[in-house]
């Protein structure tokens, strides 16, 4: 059996290279997260709002994150969402055209030859992790592994 402490940090490894490929095209990894969210969000939740939850982040962060966007001409605000003062947000052609650059492409194409039982195995594995990385998650007594 594989120990937790190897498959731990091939994790760790694969997130230091994501955050550091994530400074591409003079974007911050947080911009290149929202960016791709906005693009694949349900259209009723693509506010900044949901993008703070989404993330699991402070809505200030979030909103000065949003407005960097807006201001390099990435993100458009498209008006008022419901009732309250949420607005939705959209990719301009120029967003759109970035995401084409996104360096999560990389990951995407090293996973395409998997096969769906290889995938759903990954997927499982992964959402457990994530799960375990929130901050709401009491921290689980657990034996070392061998």
């Amino acid at each position: 059996m594989i120990p937790t402490t190897d498959l731990a940090s091939q994790l760790e490894q694969i997130a230091r290279r994501l955050h550091s490929q994530g400074y591409a095209s003079n974007l911050f990894p947080a911009q290149w997260a929202a960016l791709r969210y906005i693009h694949s969000a349900p259209v009723p939740l693509r506010t900044a709002i949901d993008l703070a939850r989404f993330q699991g982040l402070a809505s200030g962060a979030v909103a000065r994150t949003v407005r960097t966007l807006i201001t390099k001409g990435y993100v458009t605000k498209l008006g008022s969402v419901g009732r309250g003062r949420a607005e939705e947000l959209g990719l301009t052609d120029r967003g759109r055209a970035l995401l084409k650059k996104d360096p999560l492409q990389r990951i995407c194409e090293a996973l395409e030859p998997l096969d769906e039982d290889s995938r759903k195995c990954l997927a499982e594995g992964l959402d457990i992790v994530i799960r375990s990385t929130r901050p709401d998650q009491p921290a689980k007594e657990t034996e070392p592994s061998s």
